[in-house]
């Protein structure tokens, strides 16, 4: 092969993410935990132990132990685990985490009510409870996040269709407890009847100081004021197919917010630099590819894992989604961090695992193992697994 050619492959495999290996990145140990099809994953104290647990799917995981413990069952579904995202909140107030789960095609969320210690012990399931029944079909995601400021989260389903309407569900207290025990309604508020699509982010970035929601389609701008009694502005900025979430953060320091994306079943992992508004009012961007290394980077994590004071992004293969029919869908799965650089402007990829383990639909980026450092666990089709960071 002529050095051209040679390098003419080079310069194609090469993005403006630098691979590297730095002495002072961490390492991280991948312990597997389960098997099976199931994508979601959260973290939190489940037995009132003091020391954090996982769940995954149908199982939850003891913290320390990381044994699988029967949690809840979930329906197969064409090649996937009927279920999208797994949520903690203590729904029925009694001081004990229950998790909040919705589905692909089932149109119901429910909660599983944590049973307590003793039947945590014995492991007993948990009994499923109706939440809400939405009427929204086609889900590609759930995000719980806290969108209006008030400090309570607030549930949101990301819809693979279009033109659908984009909602946004409330967590309303009850004075009396639901007949499933819940302590809150989950109150719809349409923010736009049409304008929807693969993709999702709560972030402000039309600079006004308040969280805009952003879908594949475009982005809805909260309003100045009350913004539970009325629409939301639309604007159909684009058309992606994007991460579930998408990332909003001012990556270069100007004030403004930029957005970080993956192509969520195709190779692409992408940061638009926000570069304000046009004379017609329109945010205008620049865009800048991070990695395109491998494909179906569809969930991403902000967090410090350097503990450099620095938050870092991370991403890597959701393995087999659409069961490998998407482009590089077969390929080995991955999973990476990636630290940034706000004078160059530039991504450095670091390895967390190659050949094993890739993502889901959830990340989880906490110290799960009492050593003040910031451990990741991921659940998806080539596993669930446990990674610490030695």
């Amino acid at each position: 092969m002529r050095v051209s050619s040679i390098l003419s492959l080079v310069v194609a495999f090469l993005t403006t993410a630098s691979f590297a290996a730095e002495k002072n990145s961490p390492k991280f140990v991948a312990k597997l935990l389960h098997v099976d099809a199931n994508e979601g994953i959260a973290c939190g104290d489940l037995d009132g132990d003091g020391v954090k647990d996982l769940v995954a799917g149908r199982n939850w995981y003891r913290g320390g132990e990381w044994a699988p413990r029967p949690l809840r069952n979930i329906e197969d579904w064409n090649g996937y685990v009927q279920s999208n995202g797994d949520y903690l909140f203590d729904v029925n107030a009694d001081g004990r985490l229950d998790v909040i789960a919705g589905s692909f095609i089932p149109t119901e969320v429910h909660w599983y009510e944590n049973p307590g210690e003793e039947a945590l012990r014995l492991g007993k399931q948990w009994t499923q409870h109706l939440l809400v029944d939405t009427g929204n079909s086609r889900n590609e995601g759930q995000v719980m996040q806290d969108v209006d400021g008030d400090g309570r989260p607030e549930w949101l389903v990301n819809s693979w269709a279009k033109d659908v309407p984009a909602v946004i569900w409330r967590l309303v207290d009850r004075e009396e407890a639901a007949e499933s025990g819940a302590m809150f309604d989950l109150v719809p508020h349409q923010v736009g009847e049409k304008g929807n699509g693969h993709g999702m982010a709560i972030g402000d970035i039309s600079g006004d100081g308040k969280a805009d929601l952003l879908v594949g389609q475009g982005w809805y701008e909260q309003p100045a004021s009350d913004p539970w009694s009325k629409p939301w502005t639309f604007h159909a900025d684009w058309d992606l197919h994007a991460s579930v979430p998408m990332i909003v953060v001012d990556l270069d320091g100007d004030g403004d917010g930029d957005l970080i994306h993956g192509k969520g079943h195709d190779y692409g992992l992408i940061w638009w630099e926000n570069e304000g508004r046009d004379g017609d009012g329109k945010i205008t961007w620049s865009e800048h590819m991070i990695d395109k290394s491998y494909s179906q980077p569809h969930t991403l994590a902000w967090e410090d894992v350097t503990g450099d004071g620095k938050p870092d992004l991370i991403t890597g293969k959701r393995y087999y989604g659409h069961n490998g029919r998407d482009p590089g869908g077969m390929e080995m799965p991955c999973l990476y961090y990636y630290r940034w650089d706000a004078a160059n402007k530039s991504f450095t990829r670091h390895t967390i695992e190659e050949g094993h383990v890739g993502c889901g639909l959830q990340i989880v980026t906490t110290d799960l193992n009492q050593d003040q450092k910031v451990d990741i666990a991921v659940a998806g089709k080539s596993g669930t697994y446990l990674l610490l960071a030695e």
